[in-house]
């Protein structure tokens, strides 16, 4: 059941950025950007700076493969808003849909990196089974993953373990594909801040 506070809940400033926004856009701000706005001192800001440092803070990883992350790990716990999200994201940032949708479908025959491929299947396997084995690191790092690089992958998995529950709790509204195309660009764009 979808709360009222992502329709109505915000101070007057806010809804008349909103206004603004959709004037501009075309469009409604998606409830992921609202939800920033509720409660910000207690949600919304360090949600942000948060999720802001784990997809585009200085990482080996590069943007288009964080966002598949988010898009991995939001599949594996069914949402579909943070699903659609994430994948229209990472298919701009590595320009290749059909790479993205690869991966997506069948990671084992996937054209990617080892490194990569592991890695999606720790997090995958961390947000199913909510733990991984020292075998499952293990074989991350034996295809060549760094320390920094497992660390970063987790962030992301936190974060949008957090966000997917959040989208499910507030019943986010689905977008068209229009719709999360130009949430994309606007992420690949401003980020997460």
């Amino acid at each position: 059941m979808r709360p009222e506070v992502l329709n109505s809940g915000y101070r007057p400033m806010t809804k008349l950025l909103f206004a603004t926004i959709r004037l501009f856009s075309g469009r409604a701000l998606p409830d992921a950007a609202k939800l920033v706005f509720y409660r910000p001192d207690f949600y919304g800001n360090p949600a942000k700076r948060f999720t802001q440092l784990a997809m585009r803070g200085p990482s080996p990883w590069s943007v288009a493969d964080r966002e598949l992350m988010a898009a991995v790990v939001s599949r594996a716990n069914a949402n579909t808003f943070c699903v659609g999200a994430h994948t229209a994201t990472a298919e701009q940032a590595y320009a290749d849909p059909p790479l993205v949708h690869a991966v997506l479908t069948n990671l084992d025959t996937a054209p990617i990196e080892e490194g990569l491929r592991a890695t999606l299947r720790l997090l995958d396997t961390l947000t199913r089974q909510h733990t991984v084995t020292a075998a499952d690191m293990r074989a991350v790092l034996a295809a060549g993953v760094s320390r920094q690089q497992v660390e970063d992958a987790l962030a992301v998995c936190a974060a949008f373990n957090i966000t997917n529950r959040l989208a499910d709790a507030f019943a986010f509204e689905v977008l068209d594909k229009d719709g999360f195309d130009a949430g994309a660009k606007f992420l690949l764009k401003r980020g997460y801040g």
